[in-house]
């Protein structure tokens, strides 16, 4: 899939999936790179990170990448959007920010 266009940050997902699939044995690759490829199209058919600048979206997706390898996605994923209204970091916009993580829990339905 490397190369052909598809929802913005799908390489970052499909990365997050070969890394899973390199660390736990058991994760077959291309079930991995499906489940991702269909998180970035959802979140991208959902608007989900619509209203973030282009800092802010990436450094979503990079801890949406990080959270849905929990044990627990949903909690990891609103347990972000509150760490993320009450320390921002280096965030543009906080409050968009942790919207969109319970957006993107929300399409998940995670």
């Amino acid at each position: 899939m490397t190369g052909t266009v598809g929802p913005p940050f799908t390489e970052q997902f499909l990365a997050t999936a070969e890394e899973v699939a390199r660390a736990r044995p058991e994760v077959d690759l291309e079930t991995a790179r499906e489940v991702f490829l269909e998180v970035a199209t959802m979140l991208h058919n959902g608007l989900a990170l619509d209203d973030l600048d282009e800092h802010d979206a990436e450094a979503v997706v990079a801890c949406l990448c990080v959270d849905l390898c929990a044990a627990d996605p949903g909690a990891a994923v609103r347990a972000r959007a509150r760490a993320t209204s009450e320390e921002p970091g280096d965030l543009h916009d906080p409050e968009a920010a942790a919207a969109a993580y319970l957006t993107a829990a929300g399409i998940l339905q995670i």
